[in-house]
């Protein structure tokens, strides 16, 4: 049995993770959950968006599942105060087209493996006296770090390219240091083929011709940006999970937001939340089980009768589940 720590966050967060939750249950894996607070609801009550014990749990458990929280300017990110916490440096992206969606190409299928400490996101800015400034950190430790896991990842799930992608025209000692560790670290691995790009080409070719890609590894801002345009060439946020993954820990959540307009509506698509339980699942090393529950989420947006009106239904978001979850029972009888 998996312990599992389960923050439902804000807004469409409770209702997908509702979602995600009852679509597990016809799993032939055992799960125990521990539910955690994060969030603008949660500082409202608290006053903090991420309480010491929701850390501590996370940290405890086999893997986290985190629905989508709201945060306020001029508040801590709880996520991004998680992701750190827990050491979790890379946030991987799948990007694919599913049948039945509304995907602009019907064979993309690649990944984007983002830097997830550093970069711009690094967290130091200070104001000066014309405005602010914010200061990008790229280290060659965390750079190699991420590099080799894309070529391990490649290597294990037996993509045949590693793009790099990155913009060491301009910035030329940061970006510089990137694409130096991506080439070092790529020649431990001369099965796999190596390019890089400057990130405002990757994202016209994107665009143009995303079959040519298979994994992409970035820098932190550009990895967030890149993978949403990714998400608008397969059907939207509401179809992309995502992984955030450590030596230690492992955390699954949906890329889209908390969605406060639609929110207690009934009609948040919970798809890019199933899938990140099917990441969550690979992580956990339940392979068969991650396949069945992928088939049947695939099943439920072929065949396009039963799913949330984003994706050009009428259910609602449990009902939505509902389906996945008695095809998935199915395929585990």
């Amino acid at each position: 049995m998996y312990k599992i720590t389960v923050i439902p966050g804000d807004g469409i967060g409770p209702e997908v993770m509702k979602a995600a939750l009852a679509v597990l249950e016809a799993s032939n894996v055992e799960f125990e959950y521990v539910t955690a607070r994060a969030g603008n609801e949660c500082f409202k009550r608290t006053g903090t968006t991420i309480p010491d014990e929701t850390i501590s749990t996370a940290k405890k458990t086999d893997a986290t599942l985190f629905g989508a929280v709201t945060t306020v300017p001029g508040q801590k990110s709880g996520i991004i105060t998680l992701r750190r916490a827990l050491e979790l440096y890379v946030n991987l992206r799948p990007v694919k087209s599913y049948e039945g969606t509304q995907s602009l190409f019907d064979d993309v299928n690649f990944v984007i493996v983002r830097e997830n400490t550093e970069g711009l996101y690094s967290g130091i800015e200070e104001d000066t006296e014309d405005g602010a400034t914010a200061l990008r950190v790229i280290t060659r430790n965390a750079s190699e770090r991420i590099c080799r896991f894309a070529f391990e990842y490649a290597r294990k799930t037996s993509k045949k390219k590693v793009t790099a992608v990155h913009k060491a025209n301009v910035l030329k000692k940061t970006d510089g240091i990137f694409k130096e560790a991506f080439y070092r670290v790529g020649s431990d691995y001369p099965e796999i083929k190596m390019e890089d790009f400057y990130v405002d080409a990757a994202a016209m070719y994107l665009v143009t011709r995303p079959q040519d890609f298979d994994v992409i590894v970035t820098t932190n801002l550009f990895g967030d940006i890149l993978s949403d345009e990714g998400a608008g060439l397969v059907g939207g946020l509401g179809l992309i999970a995502s992984a955030n993954v450590g030596e230690k820990n492992g955390l699954f959540e949906p890329v889209h937001g908390s969605a406060p307009d639609i929110a207690g509506k009934g009609i948040a698509n919970p798809s890019a939340m199933i899938f990140s339980a099917c990441m969550m699942l690979d992580y956990l090393e339940e392979y068969e089980e991650a396949r069945k529950l992928e088939k049947a989420m695939k099943d439920v947006l072929k065949e396009g009768k039963i799913v949330t009106p984003d994706l050009g239904g009428s259910a609602s978001t449990m009902e939505m589940a509902d389906e996945v979850k008695r095809k998935f029972k199915a395929l585990n009888m």
